[in-house]
């Protein structure tokens, strides 16, 4: 039997291999959109209207258009393949939601950690806890309308990357440019995979 989302999207037939990703990054980067974006299914999303309360504890300079905020996780399936689906996690950026992250993590074969050219530096706590969890990552730079543009060495070097680490671009609002940090990221997954010694 197969079961089929609220929107009539079945999982294909052939798929064989599921795979867990998180999408990370700091508040307000775009991971929410990136999931809705990509997502076959209506995802699930636990954004709520931010209130004066949270005004205290989450830094919301340069952003006062934001009004939202996820305080769980997003979900969202996309079949990338034939064979291969992908379950996206998406987690909350705020500090005081780190216990959310540490959840997500657990599980997931890999990682898109979000950066925001003109808060370069809020994106490395995405980028440490993915590395301390061990999992190959992929970072993809939203291009915002209004943040600055560098060079891929530049970048490179403003986030310490590893030579091996996939830096890719991207517009979160679109489907398809959404879509590129996730192939980048099956494509490292299986290019590290064919890497490994046989046992």
């Amino acid at each position: 039997m197969r079961l089929e989302s609220s929107e009539g999207h079945y999982l294909a037939p052939g798929v064989s291999q599921s795979v867990k990703v998180v999408v990370l990054g700091p508040f307000a980067v775009g991971k929410t959109t990136l999931i809705g974006a990509v997502s076959e299914i209506r995802p699930a999303s636990t954004e709520e209207r931010m209130t004066k309360a949270g005004e205290a504890v989450d830094t919301l300079r340069g952003l006062s258009d934001k009004t939202t905020t996820t305080v769980a996780l997003d979900f969202g399936r996309l079949t990338l393949t034939d064979d291969i689906v992908l379950y996206l996690f998406g987690g909350p950026g705020q500090p005081r939601f780190s216990f959310m992250v540490d959840e997500l993590l657990q599980g997931a074969l890999g990682g898109v950690v979000l950066v925001d050219t003109a808060r370069v530096s809020e994106s490395w706590d995405a980028m440490e806890r993915v590395e301390e969890a061990g999992l190959p990552y992929v970072v993809a730079v939203n291009t915002f309308d209004n943040s600055p543009r560098y060079g891929e060495a530049e970048l490179r070097r403003s986030l310490d990357l590893a030579p091996s680490t996939p830096l890719v671009e991207c517009d979160v609002r679109r489907r398809e440019s959404a879509k590129k940090p996730l192939i980048a990221l099956v494509a490292h997954l299986l290019t590290r995979a064919s890497l490994e010694p046989v046992s």
